[in-house]
Formats: C-alpha cells, structure tokens, sequence
C-alpha cells in the first residue's frame, strides 16, 4: 500500500489533472460527490495537519509577525485596492469585479500546502498562512465589506467564518493529536505515503467542485471561455505579480505566499452569500479550479528560476 500511496505521490500533477478531467466529463459523478465536498475538504485538511504536525507547525510563529504582514496583504489591502479600482471604471457591480473582490478576500484555500510541496518548496509556510488568514478572516473582512455593501450580508459570513473556523480548529486538533500518539517521528517512505494519499484526495474534491462546469460548458461554451480567461488572469497573473514583489525580500516563503495569493477559499462566499449575489459567480468557481490546480505545471517553471535567481 505504501508504494502505491508513493506511486500516487510522484505521479501528483497527473492526479489533479485527471481531477480536472473527470470534472468536466463525468458531470453525474460531479453532481454526486458535491454534497460530500465539505467532508472532503476537512478531510484534505486533517492530512495536511498530520503530515506536518504540531513541532513543524508551529516551528514558524517567530514569523508571526511576517506570517500576519501577509494576511494583510493578501486579504485586506489587494481587495480593497481591487475594489477602488473597480469603484473608478464603474464596474464595481459587475459580476466580474464581485468575483474577484470575493476571491481576494477569501483566505487559502486549504490544498495550498500540498500545491506548495508539489512544487519541491516546504509547505509548512503555506500551512501557517491557511490557518491564520481563516482564523482572522471575520476581522479582515468587515473593511471590504463595510466599502462594498453590495457584496451581500456581512453577518451571514461572519458565522459562516467562525463555523469554518470552528471546524478548522477541530480537524487540526485532531490531526495534531493523533500524530503525537501514533507516529511522532515520521519517516520519508511514511511521508510519501501521506503525500499521495492527499493528492488523490485532491483530485476526487475537483470533481466535485466541476459540478457546475460541465453543464454550462455544453449550453454556453462562450461565457465558459470567457470566465475561464477571467480565473486565469485572476489566479496566475496575481501569483506572478506577488512572486515578483516578494522574492527578494521574502526568500524561501516567496513561492508558498505567492501560490497562497492566487489560490483561495472562494467557496466559502457561495456558502455564506444569497443566492442572488452567487449565482452568477458559480461558473466562475468551476473555472477558478482549472488554473488552482495546474499552479504545480504552469507555475513551477517560474518558481524555479526566480528562486535560483535570488540564491535561496
């Protein structure tokens, strides 16, 4: 069982692409696996948690400090700059800006880790991100939303923040927990093992997250296009422009900020929002998942140079 967890493990961008696949052409296999998405999601966490565990977790709180200068950034100061510049061209009620000041608001999404360490970089720093940006969220949303009140009720996503935050905050214990009385040294093979077991769970959750894609893909293939060229520029143009500006200061945790900035918990706004406000932003989320998931082939090139450049 290890080495095939170990096959899964190498073979880990082939999986998130097959995920992509089966999205868009099994849409009754979608629609089945999206109600467990929540299941899967706390799942793909509690994995996350174990394979890095509570020393390396917390390893990094003496960059707290650098660790919230991020949070900041990423959730507070790209919306809100995002949303002044839509304020100025008159489009800030357009479906497109709400996607995207939505998305800038959200916080990691929580497979950024293994995105991260897809790419050969530690994915602790992107671990730390995920936690703390959920856990500060219903702080760094009020300034968004408080600017943009026609983003939709700022009450119902704060409970959906502090419901997710509660559940964040269980899953990790657990994880931690467990990993403290079953295997508080582990070895690589083990590792290994975990790693490929996260990246199936990857590709099964993309599934589920495809469930609005297909359909639409067959009745208005234009708008899908259009969307997808949206998601693409929103996702990988941010994480360029963000590796661009914190390479050189950030070292080693440029490449986990920059995958963390592109990649967010934009689900989390169709749960929390009417159905009014999100409805039109569903396409959006299935087309958002197709640049997520690629990040490890399209953007490892760049990483990979930009961080031999700079000699860290």
């Amino acid at each position: 069982m290890l080495r095939v967890l170990a096959y899964a493990a190498r073979h880990g961008r082939a999986a998130m692409v097959l995920g992509l696949l089966a999205g868009l052409l099994l849409p009754g296999l979608a629609s089945a696996l999206q109600p467990w998405l929540p299941h899967l999601v706390a799942g793909l966490l509690f994995l996350n948690a174990y394979r890095i565990g509570l020393r390396k977790a917390a390893g990094g709180l003496a960059d707290g400090i650098g660790t919230l200068k991020a949070v900041a950034l990423l959730q507070v100061a790209l919306p809100l700059a995002a949303l002044a510049l839509a304020a100025v061209l008159g489009v800030a009620q357009t479906p497109a800006a709400v996607a995207l000041i939505l998305m800038l608001s959200a916080p990691s999404v929580t497979g950024s880790p293994n995105i991260t360490a897809l790419m050969g970089h530690a994915p602790e720093p992107a671990f730390r991100l995920l936690i703390t940006g959920t856990a500060l969220m219903p702080l760094t949303v009020i300034p968004v939303f408080l600017l943009a009140p026609g983003l939709g009720d700022l009450g119902e996503v704060l409970r959906a923040a502090g419901r997710l935050i509660g559940a964040i905050g269980l899953t990790v214990t657990a994880a931690f927990l467990l990993r403290r009385l079953t295997l508080p040294e582990m070895h690589q093979d083990q590792a290994r093992a975990i790693d490929g077991l996260t990246m199936i769970a990857l590709a099964v959750i993309v599934v589920g997250l495809m469930a609005a894609l297909g359909p639409a893909l067959r009745t208005d293939p234009v708008l899908v296009l259009q969307w997808l060229g949206f998601a693409l520029v929103a996702n990988l143009g941010l994480q360029v422009m963000v590796f661009a500006v914190s390479r050189r200061r950030a070292g080693s945790g440029a490449v986990p900020v920059s995958v963390v900035a592109g990649n967010r918990n934009f689900a989390l706004f169709l749960i929390a929002l009417p159905a009014a406000t999100t409805e039109p932003l569903l396409i959006f989320l299935g087309c958002y998942q197709i640049p997520m998931y690629l990040t490890a082939i399209l953007m490892e090139p760049l990483y990979r140079r930009g961080t031999l450049r700079t000699g860290r």
